[in-house]
């Protein structure tokens, strides 16, 4: 794995040794070198990371004994660093992030749970109730003793579909929490990007019929008085010599009157 690709979810599958040689080929990266600080920082969240500034044995073993491991990394040509190393481990479901859910088994889990409450399900924060189900199916239940086992129930099922189980006594009842990793589901990116196309090529369309209505106005706006005669003020509506003399008859008619 290239440290290019490094981000706070991979990191989680590494070891102790395999960031130490993405390190190493960091640092002999011209381009990457100057980046390095914001890897090492992504290192940080999975990792406890010291740089050994007393390069003593008597130093190095009290590392060891914390259960760190030490390694020198190559910087340059004529420096090294040495690094001690060790991965943050998931013991308390404080521990659990949206980034390491998924590096863990259900029944890491079940044990990460089991060793923080004793409650129930319902007793942990909302928050990380959520982290817990964005990598996991969770059910629960509430049974007396007696029933929880019950041949042919809900238990035997979910165990038969994989789930892992832990159980809480609550006096007489025991609540029953099931766990199962959600399988991965590739997001459909390509079909977002071929609506954004589509919605582009619309927008271009709509922009050249408006070009066109605009040209449209433009045209109807060139209005030239130099081109108005006599034939443009002519009316419409001719007048009849007769119908003069007839209106000319009838108001003569109507003085006589």
């Amino acid at each position: 794995m290239s440290i290019k690709l490094l981000t706070k979810s991979t990191v989680w599958d590494l070891q102790e040794n395999d960031i130490f040689r993405m390190l190493e080929s960091g640092y002999k990266d011209v381009e990457l070198r100057d980046s390095m600080r914001r890897y090492v920082d992504i290192v940080k969240t999975a990792f406890d990371m010291e740089e050994v500034v007393v390069d003593k044995p008597e130093v190095i073993k009290k590392y060891q004994a914390r259960g760190f491991k030490v390694s020198a990394v190559k910087v340059d040509e004529s420096t090294k660093k040495k690094f001690a190393m060790k991965k943050r481990p998931i013991l308390r479901v404080t521990d659990l992030t949206y980034e390491n859910i998924r590096h863990i088994s259900a029944a890491k889990l079940i044990e990460v749970i089991d060793r923080n409450f004793g409650g129930g399900w319902e007793s942990l924060s909302q928050s990380i109730r959520d982290i817990i189900e964005s990598g996991f199916d969770i059910s629960t239940t509430t049974l007396p003793a007696d029933r929880l086992h019950k041949k042919g129930g809900l238990y035997e099922k979910k165990v038969a579909d994989g789930f892992e189980v832990l159980e809480i006594p609550k006096g007489l009842w025991v609540e029953a929490i099931f766990a199962k990793v959600k399988p991965l589901i590739e997001k459909p990116r390509m079909k977002f990007e071929e609506e954004e196309e589509l919605d582009g090529e619309e927008d271009d369309e709509l922009l050249d019929k408006e070009d066109e209505f605009d040209e449209d106005e433009d045209e109807d706006d060139d209005f030239d008085e130099d081109m108005l005669t006599e034939e443009s003020y002519r009316t419409t509506f001719e007048e009849n010599p007769e119908d003069l003399s007839l209106d000319a008859a009838e108001v003569a008619d109507d003085e006589e009157f």
